[in-house]
C-alpha cells in the first residue's frame, strides 16, 4: 500500500492557504513598525516589539506540532489548527490598525502591540500544520514539488501583501495620510482585505484536501522504505507534551545538520529585513546617517518596498524550477548553489552604482529565498517518522527564530559600534552568512538519497 500520487492542482489546493498566511505576514512586516510609530512608539523601541515574532514561533510551533501529531477527529489531523490560527490572525489583522478604538481601556500602543502578538502567535498556529501536511500527504518523490509549490504561493502572497497599500492609494484613490495618531485609510483597508483573503485561502485547502488517518500513514509502503534509516536515528515515539524536550535532544542527525544551515540562513535574512531601508538610504541615496524624515528617505523606503516585492516575485517563479533542478543535481547541491547566489546578491548591494541596479541584486536574493523556504523542509521530511512529523517541523522552527532573536539582540549594537552606523555593512554580513550556510549544506545527510528514492515529481 502506498500514498496516492497527487496531481499538481491537488498539491496547489493543499498549499493554497499559504497564500493568505504570507499575505498577512507581508502586511505585518511592511507596516507594523509604521503603525506602532503612529501610536507613539519610539524608533529605538521597534526592535523590541519585533522580538515578539520569533519568540512566538519559538514557543507556539513545537506545541502546536505536538498536539497536531496526536489529534484525529471528524475535521482531521492538521486542519483544525490552521483554521483556528487563520481566524485568530484575521482578528489581529483587522484590529491592529484600529487599536485607537480601544483607548478608553488601554493606550493604543499597548493594544497595537497586543494585536501584533496575537497575529504572530496565530500565524505560527496556522503555519506549522501546513508544513506537516505536505509531509503527511505526499509521496517521498513528490515532497520537493510540494514544498516548492508552498514557496511559490508564499512568494505570490508576499508580493500582493507588500504592494497592496501602494495599490489602494495610487490605483483606487484611498488616502495614505491621516490625522496624528490615526492610521491612514489605505492601511486600514489593506489589513481588512488581508484578513478576508487569509480566511478564504484557508477554506480552499479545507474543502479540497483530504487527510490520511494515522492508521493509513502507518501502513504506507513508501514510509516503510525509510524504516531502516529512521530506526537508526532512534526517534522517540512518546506522545506527552513534555517529550518535546526529549525530541529536541534526540532529533535526527539530518535535522541537527540542517539546524546550522538554517541558523546562518535566517541570521542573514533578519539582517536584510531590518537594515535594508537605512542601508539603501545612506549608501545608494547618499543620505546622512541621522536623516530619517526627509522626502528622500521616504523615497528610499518606497524603493525598498519595490525591491522586497522583486525578490518575493522571483522566488515565486524560481520555486517551480526547484524540483527539476533538484532531480538533476540533488537537493543539497540545489540549496547550496542557491544560497551562494543569494549571498553574492546581498554583498553586491554595496557595489551597485544606482538604485535600478539593486533590482539585479534582489533577483539573486529571490533565488536563495525560494530555496530556503523549500529545500530544507524537503530534505527534513525524509528523515522524520510520520508520527513525529508535526512536532519535529515545529522544533525545526527553533533554528529559524533563534538566529532572528540573536540578530535582534546584537545586530543594532554591531551596526552602531562596529560599522559606525553604516547599515550597508550589515547587508554585506548577511551575504557572508548565506555563504557560510551554503558550505554547511555539504555536510547534510539526505536520507531520501540514501534509500535511493526517485525525486522527480510527475506533474
Amino acid at each position: 500500500m502506498e500514498k496516492k500520487r497527487m496531481s499538481f492542482w491537488e498539491i496547489w489546493n493543499m498549499s493554497f492557504g499559504f497564500l493568505g498566511i504570507q499575505m498577512g505576514f507581508a502586511l505585518q512586516n511592511a507596516n507594523a513598525s509604521r503603525i506602532l510609530q503612529i501610536f507613539g512608539a519610539d524608533v529605538h523601541e521597534l526592535s523590541w516589539f519585533w522580538m515578539i515574532a520569533p519568540v512566538m514561533g519559538l514557543v507556539v510551533q513545537p506545541i502546536v506540532g505536538h498536539y497536531s501529531d496526536n489529534t484525529w477527529g471528524r475535521f482531521g489531523r492538521r486542519k483544525p489548527y490552521f483554521l483556528v490560527g487563520a481566524l485568530l490572525a484575521s482578528v489581529g489583522l483587522i484590529l491592529m490598525p484600529q487599536a485607537e478604538l480601544f483607548i478608553a481601556f488601554l493606550p493604543a500602543l499597548w493594544v497595537g502591540a497586543g494585536m501584533l502578538m496575537i497575529m504572530d502567535a496565530s500565524f505560527n498556529i496556522a503555519m506549522e500544520p501546513f508544513r506537516a501536511l505536505v509531509g503527511d500527504n505526499l509521496r517521498t518523490d513528490q515532497r520537493t514539488l510540494g514544498f516548492s509549490v508552498q514557496t511559490s504561493l508564499i512568494g505570490f502572497g508576499a508580493v500582493v501583501g507588500s504592494w497592496l497599500p501602494y495599490a489602494l492609494t495610487h490605483w483606487v484613490g484611498l488616502e495614505n495620510q491621516a490625522e496624528e495618531g490615526s492610521v491612514p485609510t489605505n492601511l486600514l483597508w489593506s489589513f481588512v482585505i488581508g484578513a478576508i483573503v487569509l480566511v478564504l485561502s484557508i477554506l480552499v485547502t479545507l474543502f479540497t484536501t483530504k487527510e490520511y488517518s494515522p492508521e493509513e500513514l502507518a501502513a504506507f509502503e513508501d514510509e516503510q522504505a525509510h524504516k531502516a534509516a529512521l530506526e537508526k536515528e532512534k526517534i522517540p515515539e512518546k506522545a506527552k507534551l513534555s517529550d518535546i524536550f526529549t525530541d529536541f535532544v534526540k532529533m535526527p542527525t539530518t535535522m541537527k545538520q540542517l539546524s546550522w544551515v538554517q541558523f546562518f540562513s535566517w541570521f542573514g535574512l533578519f539582517g536584510m529585513w531590518v537594515f535594508t531601508t537605512p542601508a539603501i538610504a545612506q549608501h545608494t541615496y547618499g543620505l546622512a546617517v541621522d536623516d530619517n524624515s526627509s522626502a528622500a528617505f521616504q523615497d528610499a523606503g518606497d524603493w525598498v518596498g519595490i525591491l522586497f516585492g522583486v525578490y518575493n516575485l522571483i522566488s515565486a517563479f524560481y520555486a517551480f524550477a526547484l524540483p527539476y533542478i533538484a532531480k538533476k543535481i540533488g537537493r543539497k547541491s540545489t540549496h547550496s548553489i542557491s544560497l551562494v547566489i543569494g549571498g553574492i546578491g546581498l554583498i553586491s548591494l554595496y557595489f551597485m552604482p544606482d538604485k535600478n541596479w539593486l533590482i539585479l541584486s534582489m533577483v539573486a536574493v529571490g533565488i536563495a529565498w525560494a530555496s530556503i523556504l523549500a529545500m530544507p523542509y524537503a530534505i527534513l521530511a525524509g528523515a522524520i517518522q510520520p508520527k513525529k512529523m508535526g512536532v519535529y517541523m515545529g522544533i525545526f522552527n527553533f533554528f529559524i527564530v533563534i538566529p532572528q532573536i540573536v540578530n535582534a539582540l546584537i545586530g543594532g549594537p554591531i551596526v552602531k559600534y562596529l560599522y559606525n552606523d553604516h547599515a550597508i555593512y550589515a547587508l554585506v554580513a548577511s551575504g557572508v552568512s548565506f555563504l557560510i550556510a551554503a558550505l554547511l549544506v555539504v555536510k547534510v545527510k539526505d536520507i531520501d538519497d540514501e534509500v535511493k528514492v526517485v525525486q522527480q515529481p510527475q506533474v
